[in-house]
């Protein structure tokens, strides 16, 4: 089902949610992730842009760094189907680790595991990861509550 959280008013975003949004649907529940929470983190991470690639070499939907996408064996970072895999297994691990903090494992994502090991366990005072988490979590809230009408 095609949600309409934050990219509503966008419909280029709209449409490349609804061309990806099986691929997340089927990852997520396969591997115990909420989808809701990947749409979330694609959603700021990339705009559900395939090709996307930041400044800082992170690539794909769901922006794996290349170290990242290399673990998860990743041979094709911007092939949807590998990225999200790779991303949710490495989010999956994050909760994990985090005892399903999904504030901490967002953090994580965002900045590293080391820069929250770093930090006492708590959310890095970078600017970024401080605005990402919240915003991450905005989202996530908003595909939840569509998903349940």
């Amino acid at each position: 089902m095609l949600l309409t959280s934050p990219a509503a008013g966008d419909s280029v975003v709209a449409l490349r949610l609804l061309a990806i949004e099986p691929i997340i649907d089927t990852i997520s529940v396969r591997h115990g992730v909420d989808p809701a929470l990947i749409k979330a983190i694609i959603d700021v991470e990339s705009r559900f842009l395939r090709t996307a690639r930041s400044s800082k070499g992170a690539v794909g939907v769901m922006q794996l760094m290349p170290a990242t996408a290399q673990y998860y064996g990743l041979t094709d970072p911007f092939d949807p189907s590998q990225n999200i895999e790779a991303g949710v297994l490495h989010l999956k691990s994050l909760l994990l680790r985090y005892n399903g903090n999904i504030a901490l494992a967002l953090a994580a994502y965002n900045a590293g595991a080391q820069s929250v090991f770093r930090n006492g366990k708590r959310i890095p005072p970078y600017r970024e990861t401080m605005d990402y988490v919240p915003t991450v979590l905005a989202r996530y809230a908003s595909y939840r509550r569509e998903g349940k009408d």
